[in-house]
């Protein structure tokens, strides 16, 4: 039976694709980003619209949805003979932070009556390409008001393996894992670890968090979510969440889905050097 893999094309899902054995389905909005093995059966599909979504012979489904239209994508898929379900949710979930954008995909999964496991991840690592990437490729700089700042990113393959393994493995029904990341870093560990990545020396602009939140809204990231990265608002919008006792741990969970550690960042730099090259 097929495995259907939803952000086909995203950064996560185009490692699941890629590390899944079997008949595989992937959907995308855009087909011609696909660069996929000749065995995936590419399909054009919108989450944003369940209807155009093909589950015909689909068992196990991967799902990254939005919450308008997650719970009919789910009761079509229900229908259709899908018996496993993995979500791409969030750590804010686990903490507390997320009653509107993870948790009602969580409970719609939930609520099915098949096979569910949530994954957790927390920070990825992949946000610097866009965050980071734009003043790196162009003066060796960095726009982020905290460089003393701890961060605990996580390889987007480490998400891709716990995924993979939970879709192909019996065992994991009801359970959600949460993917921390390695041990935390600060943003300057991390501006180190890229700087070696591609030979050079990396600088932090001193900027406030008003200004780089500017800088940020202008290399295109949505005003909210950039609020949340420099700690001006909450994960939903509105006042900051208070982080004050919060602990950078790092989860089991990874390590005993896989048998292995997290990557380190300075694994992911060295995966990412070119997309941080002039």
């Amino acid at each position: 039976m097929t495995t259907l893999v939803t952000g086909a094309t995203g950064n996560v899902g185009r490692l699941v694709v890629r590390g899944l054995t079997g008949p595989v389905r992937a959907i995308t909005r855009d087909p011609a980003k696909a660069d996929f093995p000749a065995h995936v059966d590419v399909v054009k599909a919108d989450l944003d619209d369940p209807d155009s979504i093909p589950f015909d012979g689909v068992e196990k489904l991967y799902l990254f949805v939005h919450p308008p239209t997650a719970q009919e994508v789910v009761d079509r898929a229900v229908r259709a003979g899908v018996r496993r379900i993995v979500t791409l949710s969030s750590g804010a979930v686990t903490y507390g932070y997320d009653t509107s954008h993870h948790l009602p995909v969580e409970q719609a999964v939930e609520a099915s009556g098949v096979e569910w496991t949530h994954l957790r991840p927390g920070e990825f690592a992949a946000n610097k390409i866009d965050l980071w990437g734009p003043s790196i490729r162009a003066d060796g700089t960095i726009v982020h008001p905290e460089p003393d700042g701890f961060g605990q990113p996580i390889h987007e393959a480490d998400i891709a393996d716990a995924a993979i393994r939970v879709l192909q493995e019996d065992g994991h029904a009801g359970r959600a894992y949460d993917l921390s990341g390695p041990p935390q870093l600060t943003q300057r560990d991390m501006a180190r670890d890229i700087g070696a990545a591609i030979g050079r020396e990396l600088t932090f602009q001193d900027v406030t968090a008003d200004e780089a939140l500017a800088y940020y809204v202008s290399v295109g990231w949505p005003e909210e979510i950039a609020r949340y990265v420099l700690g001006l608002g909450g994960y939903e919008g509105g006042e900051a969440d208070d982080f004050s006792d919060y602990e950078f741990v790092v989860s089991p969970d990874y390590e005993k889905l896989t048998g292995k550690p997290y990557r380190t960042f300075a694994q992911w730099a060295r995966d990412h050097a070119a997309d941080f090259r002039g």
